[in-house]
């Protein structure tokens, strides 16, 4: 039973960054929501892991920027091998 429960409680942690990650980058088309209190906690959390995706992937026209794209995709097929392997796991 508890095998069960660590595999829902990492999905549900996967769920809760996705959603993070999109929060974020959404509050970058609003002025200055970024420097709210909740536009710093965001940054904090989402911004190392974008920063990956930005050092190779640069802006488009240099307005455009689609890293949060690859990195929300690159986001779910990690979410995926990680639940696979929970999966063999708990068989």
């Amino acid at each position: 039973m508890g095998l069960y429960s660590i595999y829902g409680y990492v999905d549900t942690l996967f769920d809760v960054y996705y959603y993070m990650l999109i929060a974020y980058v959404l509050l970058s088309w609003l002025p200055s929501a970024r420097e709210s209190f909740i536009g710093e906690i965001l940054g904090k959390l989402c911004e190392p892991y974008l920063s990956i995706f930005r050092r190779f992937i640069p802006p488009i026209g240099g307005m455009i920027d689609i890293s949060p794209i690859v990195a929300l995709i690159a986001l779910h097929f990690v979410r995926m091998g990680i639940m696979t392997l929970l999966s063999f796991i708990i068989r």
